[in-house]
Parts: C-alpha cells; sequence; structure tokens
C-alpha cells in the first residue's frame, strides 16, 4: 500500500487542474502553468477540489508509478500557487555572483570568469554584503527546473571537504578532514 500514491492532494484557491483523456494533467496558477503525461495505467480523478491517484493492481512497478505520479502533480500544484525558492552561498575568498537579467557571472577562483545562462522560468538575484559570502537566490514554479539549474551552478566548484570553499545551498552541512599534521 503506497502511502503517498494514496494521499489526496487539495487544489488551493486560485489553481485550475484539466485532466485531458489521453491522462496528461495541465495545472494553471497564478505563477504559472505546468503539465505532465502521466502513465496510462494510473487514473487520476478530480472532484470537488481534490485529486487522487488511482493503480490497477500492486505490482511493483504500479505502486512505485502511482507514489511518483502523486507526487509530481503535488509538487506542479505547489509551484504554480506558491512557487519555490533555492538559495546557494558562494563560500571562498574573492568568489563573487552577479546578475545582469537571466545571465549569471560567477568568480570562482578560476583563470576566467563564469557566465551561466538561466532559464525564462527561473528569477535570478544575487545578495552581495559586506562581510558575508555572496549569495545566489533562485526562484521559480517549477520544481524540477529550478533543481537543475541549482545542480548546475553548484557543479562549477563543489564544496571541498578541507575548507569548505566552493558553492554549496544555504542550510547545506559540509563535512570537514583534517588536514595534515605534521611529522615529529
Amino acid at each position: 500500500m503506497s502511502r503517498i500514491g494514496n494521499a489526496p492532494i487539495t487544489v488551493p484557491e486560485g489553481v485550475e487542474v484539466i485532466i485531458s483523456p489521453e491522462n496528461s494533467v495541465l495545472v494553471k496558477g497564478k505563477l504559472g502553468e505546468l503539465s505532465e503525461k502521466i502513465n496510462t495505467s494510473i487514473k487520476v480523478l478530480l472532484k470537488d477540489n481534490i485529486i487522487t491517484l488511482s493503480r490497477p493492481n500492486d505490482e511493483k512497478e504500479m505502486r512505485s508509478l502511482h507514489g511518483l505520479y502523486r507526487a509530481l502533480i503535488n509538487n506542479m500544484v505547489l509551484g504554480v500557487s506558491e512557487g519555490y525558492v533555492i538559495e546557494q552561498e558562494l563560500v571562498g575568498v574573492g568568489y563573487r555572483a552577479k546578475a545582469q537579467g537571466q545571465r549569471l557571472e560567477l568568480s570562482l577562483g578560476y583563470s576566467h570568469p563564469i557566465i551561466f545562462e538561466l532559464p525564462n522560468e527561473v528569477k535570478l538575484t544575487t545578495i552581495t554584503e559586506k562581510g558575508k559570502n555572496p549569495q545566489i537566490k533562485l526562484e521559480s514554479f517549477d520544481k524540477q527546473l529550478i533543481g537543475q539549474v541549482a545542480a548546475k551552478i553548484r557543479s562549477f566548484r563543489k564544496p571541498e571537504p578541507y575548507k569548505g570553499k566552493g558553492v554549496k545551498f544555504k542550510d547545506e552541512v559540509i563535512r570537514r578532514k583534517a588536514g595534515k599534521t605534521a611529522a615529529k
């Protein structure tokens, strides 16, 4: 029994959900619109602003798809109504981030600046305060896209375990290692 798949999704006020006969779900809200193609064996039902999903049998694949599609639809509903925010922090001397529209220019200790073009669905802001690490704030209604963009930015300079330098998520804890010790 899938606890996630069986949980109903409550559609908030101002969000419109359209379920097509081809098992495609379209979710429209104040922040944007998202769509997802659902496997034909999973049935999606909308009644009284509550979405429920059901599966035909208890095979392993059906159980996993049941929970997956319920989570994807829930993420779409939350995204178009509230949106998602990811904050990242640049830890290191001389590390800088500068936003120019949808372009992010990063100085991460390489011999050249890294220029990263963001998709239009992602809103970018950079925060630079004296005495604090530079921060990157990403906002979007698409959870999958914003996570992919944040992972790409982090991949430019992953946090290293000795000094903790690199691009990290705001609440991420870096496991630190002890450095070399002098021989006696």
